[in-house]
């Protein structure tokens, strides 16, 4: 076994001294350098955020990773046209952005439609799920009602009550998503400004006093013989002062 001095005399013989030694002191505890703090840990990177918004708050795009709530709010309306036998209830359930805050809004997120009639039910949840993912994915939304409203039956649509023409189912889906957008904000509501009201109450007025009907039991409120308004699809379109116009909203050749 080594002594002990023999190890230590090992031990300093490592160390090489090249300069002269001048002064010594025995370092205390207390004097030893405080120990370093630790270095921050870098800081987690952000997970996506679920929204894209704009500077004024709109949303711009949904994030894929935007799972669907425990709950939604939604709303049902009931479809019943004179080529089925069946109605159909179409369910539109809407996701709340931003709750509590100034930019809450209510965007549409799935659509279901349930009906008694089998016939259609292929394309029913063929296009219920390729609607309700073009809702999920956020932006502007409001371009399917066009695309709905200008689908047309080959073998002809059929008229409401009030005679508004329909020219397809899939058009009356389109009218009651926009219904639904005007509901929860996304689209303005129709309507005239009082101008545009008066203006087609006077022509109204003046076009029964010139032709007023004869039959006392005429159920219609406009005049016998008016055209289809290409507009708001309502037989209602009278020739005025030499221009066609509608008198229930408002559309004229002249501008």
């Amino acid at each position: 076994m080594r002594p002990a001095g023999r190890k230590m005399a090992t031990i300093m013989a490592d160390i090489t001294i090249d300069k002269r030694i001048i002064d010594y002191r025995v370092e205390t505890p207390a004097e030893k350098p405080a120990e370093r703090p630790a270095e921050p840990r870098p800081a987690e990177e952000p997970r996506p955020p679920v929204l894209e918004t704009s500077a004024d708050g709109k949303v711009v795009r949904m994030h894929e990773k935007l799972e669907r709530p425990e709950m939604l709010r939604g709303s049902t309306y009931k479809v019943k046209t004179p080529v089925s036998d069946h109605a159909m209830y179409v369910t539109i359930n809407d996701i709340v952005l931003n709750e509590g805050t100034e930019y809450e809004t209510r965007r549409p997120f799935e659509i279901f439609i349930n009906s008694k009639n089998l016939d259609h039910y292929q394309w029913i949840v063929a296009l219920t799920r390729i609607m309700s993912a073009v809702f999920r994915k956020g932006g502007d939304v409001t371009f399917i009602v066009d695309e709905l409203k200008a689908v047309f039956d080959p073998r002809g649509g059929y008229w409401q009550p009030g005679g508004k023409f329909m020219p397809s189912i899939i058009a009356e889906l389109g009218h009651i998503v926009e219904k639904h957008l005007q509901f929860i904000g996304l689209l303005p509501k129709d309507g005239m400004d009082e101008h545009q009201k008066q203006l087609i109450e006077a022509k109204r007025r003046e076009f029964e006093e010139r032709s007023r009907q004869q039959d006392a039991f005429a159920s219609n409120e406009f005049p016998e013989g008016a055209q289809l308004c290409a507009k708001c699809n309502v037989a209602a379109v009278v020739l005025m002062d030499g221009c066609m116009t509608c008198l229930n909203c408002g559309e004229s050749k002249c501008g």
